[in-house]
């Protein structure tokens, strides 16, 4: 595998020389590993994750729980963590300041954590991730009681957060993030008595939630998911002898497109209809464009053919719209995207990304407030891609260099955020 530290400042993406017939095995979630690195850490005693992803979000994560007084031994090559949990104790020391890096999932995840005692700390981050809001966890975190405040102003890290948390009910905004209301659902076991939330404002990403609900439940813990309203019992978390990690099926969604828009076949194993990931439906999106999905071999196989363009809202797996948009730039009828703009507050502006992208690539791609649309009968022609620094619009527009020749891809390392093998897995549709 090539260093991230090792890629060039642009990586050529040459076009497949035959339509792939793949299969192939993925990393583990990153929003799953992270989850249940979490819930390992909270319990009172030793889990093993295996499956588990080691990128750049999860390595945050690993930090940012063994700063809380957890114990975390890693096995890279055997894709294992072990982790000694802290019974629910939080280590951290007055002025503590917790770095949750370039991850959304890790910073939004450990403020309620870190709420949970009576130490000031402060939670900071990159300055990617400064760029994103937190203002409504705040919000509801006030509402429970506790301190919190931002010492730069505005809604971003770093954030002052001194417990504990004093009431059992809070409402929480979930029309930007899901990530701000699975926080406190993580930390609600904790709580004597539990806690309550209701839901305020349409919820984005709510296969996340069902998410971050079943991940905790293998961890013993007590959790009511209803439409307006989440109850967490205050029962605390288990340990679990081992507890595997689906691959990720955001990630599988750059091989499954891959096989839409060149004709052939690719299959990622381990994924089925069973998944408790929202992504994994991604297939059969590419289905109502033409390709054909279907569980094969243990996993989910798609085969490519002739594709056309479909309207879709995309706010509960917003994750794949930029992988979406590449498919859609080769569709023969034109894609409307729906649902998404909470994703202008992502690593980059996804949107605005996008667009700009696939207009610098020759289609006429144009923005919408929650979306965009991509025409149809386009005749896509390679060019030198920014990133932002978003992993997933480097990925993306990979793929579409696999049917489109002479595409760039600018900093692809940035692609270490959650799948550091990602050039190498590409690879494999080659042999």
């Amino acid at each position: 595998m090539i260093p991230p530290a090792q890629f060039p400042p642009a990586l050529d993406i040459k076009p497949l020389e035959a339509p792939p017939q793949a299969t192939v095995r993925l990393p583990g979630s990153k929003s799953i590993t992270n989850r249940a690195l979490l819930c390992a850490a909270l319990a009172a005693g030793e889990t093993t994750l295996t499956g588990a992803l080691f990128a750049d979000d999860t390595e945050a994560m690993v930090a940012a729980v063994t700063a809380l007084g957890a114990g975390v031994s890693c096995g890279r090559g055997e894709a294992i963590m072990r982790i000694r949990g802290t019974a629910g104790i939080i280590g951290t020391d007055a002025g503590t300041v917790v770095d949750a890096r370039m991850s959304g999932t890790t910073g939004r995840f450990l403020a309620p954590i870190l709420a949970m005692s009576a130490q000031p700390v402060t939670l900071d981050g990159h300055p990617q991730l400064r760029d994103r809001p937190f203002g409504d966890l705040a919000d509801s975190l006030r509402q429970l009681g506790v301190q919190v405040d931002f010492p730069a102003g505005g809604e971003g890290l770093p954030m002052r957060i001194r417990g504990p948390i004093r009431s059992d009910e809070a409402a929480v905004a979930t029309d930007r993030s899901s990530q701000f209301l699975s926080g406190l659902m993580l930390a609600g076991p904790l709580v004597p008595g539990g806690l309550s939330f209701k839901i305020e404002r349409s919820a984005v990403s709510r296969s996340y939630i069902e998410m971050t609900a079943a991940v905790m439940r293998s961890f013993g813990a007590v959790v009511a998911v209803g439409p307006e309203a989440v109850r967490v019992a205050g029962t605390g978390y288990s340990p679990v002898n081992s507890y595997a990690v689906e691959p990720d099926a955001s990630a599988a969604s750059y091989f499954w497109a891959a096989a839409a828009i060149t004709s052939g076949t690719v299959t990622v194993e381990g994924l089925g209809s069973g998944s408790i990931q929202g992504d994994a439906r991604f297939a059969s999106l590419l289905q109502e464009m033409g390709a054909s999905a279907e569980e094969a071999d243990g996993g989910i196989r798609v085969t490519g053919g002739p594709l056309r363009g479909i309207d879709v809202d995309l706010a509960d797996m917003s994750d794949t719209a930029p992988t979406l948009a590449a498919a859609a730039a080769l569709a023969s009828t034109p894609t409307t995207v729906r649902g998404i703009g909470f994703v202008r507050r992502k690593e980059s502006d996804r949107i605005a990304a996008v667009v700009t992208e696939l207009r610098r690539c020759g289609v006429a791609a144009e923005e919408l407030d929650d979306g965009f649309v991509v025409p149809g009968g386009s005749a896509p022609v390679g060019a030198r891609v920014r990133t932002y620094d978003d992993h997933r619009i480097a990925m993306a527009f990979s793929v579409l260099g696999l049917a489109v020749p002479q595409m760039k891809i600018e900093n692809p390392g940035c692609v270490a955020k959650t799948f550091p093998g990602f050039y190498d897995t590409l690879e494999m549709l080659r042999r």
